[in-house]
């Protein structure tokens, strides 16, 4: 059988370990994320997909990651400062590295040992179709709003 997200887990906001089967039938959008960055902003707009597409089947799951120095909160003041700015009701896992060997497993699944697909900067983004598969990448700077992404979950959706 080959591989999906749903092999993997990861730890929340409070240490508890996550099974991303948890997930398992649902879309589900997979966000490096940074709270001292210029993106930091689409925390916003993420919420807002999450809003708009979560009765339908779409998950955004935030992964904070200090692989790029933008990223100096952890653990609750993580959580507060995400709820408190930008009102995320999404899940939010610790934070990681998700480039270089000691990237999360997840994200070497996302990238699929393929560098190109690795994050290059904050905000990178994984849309993973209801089986699990990398259905497409968006880098940094489309946002969550953008047609072509927002196309894509639509067509995921059904």
């Amino acid at each position: 059988m080959t591989p999906n997200i749903y092999e993997y887990s990861a730890h929340d906001l409070a240490g508890r370990s996550v099974s991303l089967a948890h997930y398992k039938g649902k879309v589900i959008l997979i966000v490096n994320t940074a709270s001292a960055c210029g993106y930091t902003p689409q925390l916003g707009l993420l919420e807002e997909l999450h809003q708009m597409y979560q009765d339908r089947g779409l998950v955004v799951i935030g992964f904070p990651s200090a692989s790029f120095a933008q990223e100096p909160l952890e653990g609750e003041e993580l959580s507060e400062f995400c709820e408190r700015n930008y009102g995320v009701t999404f899940p939010v896992m610790s934070k990681v590295d998700v480039t270089g060997t000691g990237a999360h497993p997840v994200f070497h699944f996302l990238s699929d040992g393929n560098e190109e697909a690795l994050p290059k900067w904050n905000f990178f983004k994984y849309l993973v179709d209801r089986s699990g598969k990398v259905a497409n990448i968006y880098p940094s700077n489309i946002e969550p709003g953008d047609e072509a992404l927002i196309a894509q979950i639509e067509k995921l959706l059904g």
